[in-house]
């Protein structure tokens, strides 16, 4: 087992022990500093293997993906904030910090997606969208023009926010929903509609909690309609969880990619299962499922990409980062 030996491992457990010592993690100066230096210690490719990792490391991995859980929202908020208080919100997205990191993400997501499936979708269900749905924001105006996207988050306030910017356009406000749910409520009758379902990052921050929203999802899909699953892929699984395709049951792995620049999300498309003698969520599986952080295993893929790493790429999100309204 891995423990503090591992260079980088030291190095994220003392960012760790400083975030966690902060009073709040809304945007601030230091802060922004913090996961600043947490991000660019986990961007770079890293061959380590978080099942390695020993159960004290483990314990603070989990912890750690919560903390980035928390000021993630508390800066998406910030912004949705500042956004809202614009005529033209959408014509000033690029006031998020990480916005060309939505821009590149989103794209990849919508060329993946069409490289694998055979029509436009006609609705899409964003679930965990938040305060500011930028995936959804960009795939409507940048790649998805005709399609109906619902967005799926369990707290109001957050929904509210993100509502007042499509307000002012007509055409996005016809096309963009926002509804105040559960996803583990939502049965066959809504999900059961959609031909894409995005499940964010953050929707499920254990490996338990990510297996039952996806296997709910599995139940309650419909037949041939896909579903897009962002993991993360070496250290990058100190800031987010990861999911394996051997979590996906009732789905059909058809990629999984994993960037290796600033964008830090690993991305899996896979299909709902027409074939009903295939596996589908229950108790027992549940039970008989090891939950172990597994890593991705590439015989599981029909297509399994790795970009090659770009230092100059790895160089712009400094920039990028430092010039955040964390102030």
């Amino acid at each position: 087992m891995v423990c503090q030996e591992e260079p980088l491992v030291s190095q994220i457990s003392e960012l760790y022990e400083k975030i966690s010592s902060l009073e709040s993690l809304k945007p601030s100066k230091d802060v922004n500093m913090l996961f600043t230096q947490l991000v660019l210690a986990c961007i770079p490719p890293n061959p380590i293997d978080v099942t390695k990792l020993c159960h004290q490391i483990q314990d603070m991995r989990s912890n750690l993906i919560r903390l980035c859980g928390e000021a993630e929202g508390l800066l998406e908020k910030h912004y949705s904030t500042i956004l809202g208080s614009y005529d033209n919100p959408l014509h000033n997205l690029d006031i998020f910090p990480y916005f060309s990191n939505y821009l590149k993400l989103s794209l990849l997501e919508y060329n993946i997606l069409t490289q694998n499936t055979s029509h436009v979708p006609k609705r899409i269900a964003f679930v965990g969208s938040g305060p500011l749905p930028l995936t959804s924001l960009v795939l409507a105006l940048n790649h998805l023009p005709d399609t109906r996207f619902d967005n799926y988050d369990i707290d109001s306030s957050a929904n509210e926010m993100a509502a007042r910017l499509v307000e002012p356009d007509p055409d996005l406000s016809a096309r963009m929903k926002f509804h105040t749910k559960d996803v583990m409520s939502v049965g066959k009758e809504e999900l059961g509609e959609y031909d894409v379902v995005f499940l964010a990052a953050l929707v499920g921050m254990s490996k338990e909690e990510k297996v039952k929203f996806i296997h709910h999802l599995a139940k309650n899909m419909a037949p041939g309609s896909t579903l897009m699953v962002r993991s993360a892929h070496g250290a990058r699984a100190f800031l987010y969880p990861v999911v394996d395709p051997d979590d996906l049951c009732g789905f059909e792995v058809l990629s999984t990619f994993h960037p290796t620049d600033e964008v830090v999300n690993s991305v899996i498309l896979a299909r709902k299962t027409v074939d009903h003698t295939s596996p589908i969520y229950s108790i027992e599986w549940e039970q008989n499922h090891t939950h172990n952080f597994s890593s991705l295993r590439m015989q599981s893929c029909k297509c399994l990409e790795i970009q090659p790493f770009n230092p100059l790429n790895h160089g712009n999100i400094i920039g990028e980062l430092a010039s955040s309204g964390h102030q």
